[in-house]
C-alpha cells in the first residue's frame, strides 16, 4: 500500500473521492468504468469500507479532473507575516518587507507539504522565560545554562543551532539570499508556530549567532516578530536579553575559561591564531569570540577595537590556521543548501509519492529547476531506500 493512503483512514479517502466526484458532475457507473471496477466496487470505497488501490485512485482524480495533491489537501492555511514586522522595532524597509514576504512563502509552503503528507509538526519550544526587573544580563545568562541542560548539552560546543532550533525544538527555519544587511528575521503565528528565517550570504559562523539570538528572542518575547538588522542598535532590554542569550548559549562562561587556558598556555600576549582557533572551537565570528573574551574579563576592554584598528583578522590568516577544509566549513558562503534538512525530506517525500510535479514543487519552494534537480538526483541516487528490510511500518 502506498503511504500516501496508509496515513489516511478509508472512509476519509472515500468521502473526498465522493465530493470530487459529485464536484465533476460524474456519475458512480462512469467513474466505476474508468478505474475499471465494479460499480459495487466504487461505492464501497466512497463509504470506506474497502481500501483504493493507488493505481485505481491515480484513474479516478484524472477522471474528476484534479490530482492527488488537491484531493487530500486540508483547508489552506493563510498566513501573512509581513504584516507582523511594521510594528517591530527594527525600522520597516524595503528589504525586510521582501523578507518577510520570503518567510511567509517558504512557512506556508512547508505548511502545505506536511498537511499534504498527513504529518502533523511536533512543538517542543523551550518555556517561555518573561523578562523580569533586575539585570537583563544575569538573566540571559542563567536561561541559556537552563536551556542547554534541558538539550543535555553541557558545556560543549553547538556548531549548528539552525539545526537544533529545527529538529529539536520544531521550529520552521529557512535559509535564503536575502538582503546582506538582514541577518535574521523572527516570527510567531498561531497557525503555523514559531519561523525563522536566515541570510544564505552570511558564515555559518555568523548564522550561528543570529539563530542563538533568535532563539533568546523564542524564549523571551515569543509573540513578537523581530528583524534582526547588521547597523541597528538595539540597546532596548529585550534586545539585550536576546544578544546576552546568544553569547551565553554559544559560548558558557567555564567552556570559554578553559579552553583560553588551554589554547593560550605559555603565551604572553593574545594573538590572531588564539582567536581563530578559539572561534573555531565555539562556531562564531572572530568579532564575537573576541567580545565574549572581553565580557569575561580574560582580555582587557577594547581588544577586537585593537585588532580592526591594525588590519584586523583576514580570510587568508584564518584559511593558513585552520586549513582549507576547516575553513569552508564554518566560514565560507558558498554551496549553502537551497532547502532545510527538513524541508529536504518532506520534499523528497512528496516527489516520491508522486503528490507533486518537479514544476509544482519547484514552484512551492521556490526554487528554479536546476536547484530542484540536485535535490531530486541526490535522492535518485540512495540504492537502498526501497529495500523491504527498511520498511518504517514492516
Amino acid at each position: 500500500m502506498n503511504k500516501t493512503l496508509d496515513h489516511r483512514s478509508p472512509a476519509e479517502v472515500g468521502e473526498r473521492l465522493r465530493l470530487a466526484r459529485e464536484a465533476a458532475r460524474i456519475t458512480q457507473a462512469s467513474a466505476a468504468a474508468a478505474a475499471n471496477v465494479a460499480r459495487t466496487t466504487l461505492i464501497a470505497i466512497e463509504q470506506g469500507q474497502r481500501k483504493i488501490r493507488m493505481d485505481e485512485l491515480l484513474c479516478l482524480t484524472k477522471q474528476y479532473g484534479t490530482s492527488i495533491n488537491a484531493l487530500f489537501r486540508r483547508e489552506a492555511i493563510h498566513i501573512d507575516l509581513t504584516t507582523k514586522f511594521r510594528n517591530a522595532r527594527a525600522p520597516a524597509n524595503a528589504a525586510v518587507e521582501a523578507a518577510a514576504r520570503l518567510l511567509t512563502d517558504l512557512a506556508s509552503a512547508e505548511a502545505e507539504l506536511e498537511d499534504l503528507l498527513g504529518i502533523d509538526r511536533v512543538r517542543n519550544y523551550p518555556r517561555q522565560h518573561l523578562i523580569l526587573p533586575g539585570d537583563v544580563r544575569v538573566q540571559a545568562e542563567q536561561d541559556a545554562f537552563e536551556v542547554r541542560q534541558w538539550l543535555g548539552l553541557g558545556r560543549g560546543p553547538v556548531p549548528d543551532v539552525e539545526t537544533l532550533l529545527e529538529l529539536e525544538f520544531g521550529v520552521r527555519v529557512f535559509v535564503r539570499t536575502v538582503d546582506s544587511r538582514i541577518s535574521g528575521l523572527y516570527a510567531f503565528d498561531d497557525a503555523v508556530g514559531a519561523c525563522m528565517l536566515f541570510n544564505a550570504t552570511h558564515p555559518r559562523s555568523r548564522r550561528n549567532c543570529a539563530a542563538a539570538h533568535e532563539l533568546g528572542h523564542l524564549i523571551s518575547k515569543r509573540d513578537e516578530s523581530e528583524a534582526l538588522l547588521d547597523e541597528s542598535s538595539d540597546h532596548a532590554r529585550d534586545g539585550r536579553y536576546a544578544d546576552t542569550f546568544a553569547r551565553a548559549f554559544l559560548t558558557p562562561a567555564r567552556s570559554v575559561m578553559r579552553k583560553f587556558q588551554q589554547i593560550t598556555v605559555g603565551s604572553s600576549h593574545l594573538s590572531r591564531r588564539h582567536v581563530i582557533v578559539m572561534a573555531y572551537a565555539f562556531a562564531i565570528s572572530h568579532e564575537a569570540m573576541v567580545r565574549r573574551l572581553e565580557e569575561l574579563k580574560l582580555v582587557r576592554e577594547g581588544t577586537w577595537d585593537w585588532f580592526n584598528g591594525h588590519g584586523g583578522i583576514t580570510e587568508a590568516q584564518t584559511r593558513q590556521v585552520l586549513g582549507e577544509a576547516a575553513f569552508e566549513e564554518i566560514y565560507a558562503t558558498s554551496g549553502q543548501e537551497p532547502i532545510s534538512l527538513r524541508l529536504n525530506v518532506l520534499a523528497a517525500e512528496a516527489w516520491k509519492r508522486e503528490l507533486l510535479s518537479e514544476g509544482q514543487l519547484a514552484r512551492l519552494l521556490g526554487l528554479d529547476r536546476v536547484e530542484l534537480r540536485k535535490i531530486l538526483d541526490a535522492l535518485d541516487a540512495d540504492p537502498v531506500e526501497a529495500d523491504e528490510a527498511l520498511d518504517l511500518h514492516g
